[in-house]
């Protein structure tokens, strides 16, 4: 039902002078869904999603956050509507503790901007929720240590706890299992499947194990452009996706 739509894409297209990145996406997102963007490198995955989160301006074409037009919004207005992205690379404030960096999302999500330069104590009373969040992730008990200091894929799951601070109704997630290993893998597909309870994910991804694990529905992009979409099993099963995404033919 369209009413399910909460994202969705008219037209959407991004050139860059004469090289058009992506070029007419049309693309419903439902809510309630993990939602993952495939294709080969240059498919245009990671320029659809920074027009998504607004930090590249459209050429053309229109972004409807729940039927409303957002393509001309600020980053910051997106965020607001709970529009929220995380990056292909841990964006973790790694000089501060674990609690810390829950705190200031926590912090931001209530519009407390100038805590920030008062004193610690300012703070304390985000202390409960911000472990609560943490316990979600398995990093309560290393609360007090740095960010520094926690292995990759435990940044990851910080990364997802600070995400989930700011209260998101989508959350954009770009390559979430870029530079894991197998184990770390597991853990961090498990809480992406917990963290969506009750929210929608767009995730760009390109271990297909972690697709056909997580996803409801699958776009797959190829040279900017939709390619195909539908379930795991129906994208996998095409020809032309085994073409242009794996480079290989059923000949």
């Amino acid at each position: 039902m369209e009413n399910d739509i909460i994202l969705e894409t008219v037209g959407l297209t991004k050139r860059f002078g004469s090289f058009v990145a992506v070029q007419d996406v049309n693309l419903k997102i439902k809510e309630g869904s993990i939602h993952a963007l495939i294709g080969p490198n240059g498919a245009g995955k990671t320029t659809y999603f920074n027009m998504l989160s607004k930090f590249l301006p459209a050429t053309a074409g229109k972004i409807l956050f729940r039927g409303r037009d957002i393509t001309s919004e600020k980053p910051s207005n997106v965020a607001c509507r709970g529009i929220v992205r995380s990056f292909q690379i841990s964006s973790v404030f790694a000089n501060l503790t674990v609690l810390e960096n829950v705190r200031l999302s926590l912090q931001r999500k209530r519009g407390d901007q100038y805590y920030f330069w008062r004193s610690e104590r300012a703070l304390d009373d985000l202390n409960e929720r911000a472990v609560e969040l943490l316990r979600n992730v398995d990093l309560a008990a290393a609360k007090s240590q740095r960010a520094a200091d926690l292995s990759y894929g435990r940044k990851r799951a910080l990364e997802l706890a600070t995400t989930l601070a700011l209260e998101p109704e989508i959350m954009l997630l770009d390559e979430p299992m870029a530079g894991l290993g197998s184990e770390d893998i597991q853990k961090v597909s498990k809480l992406i499947r917990a963290s969506a309870a009750g929210r929608t994910v767009v995730m760009v991804e390109h271990n297909l194990k972690v697709i056909e694990e997580l996803s409801d529905r699958i776009t797959v992009l190829n040279r900017g452009r939709v390619l195909t979409e539908g379930t795991y099993q129906e994208v996998s099963g095409s020809p032309a996706v085994a073409e242009a995404y794996m480079g290989l033919t059923n000949d």
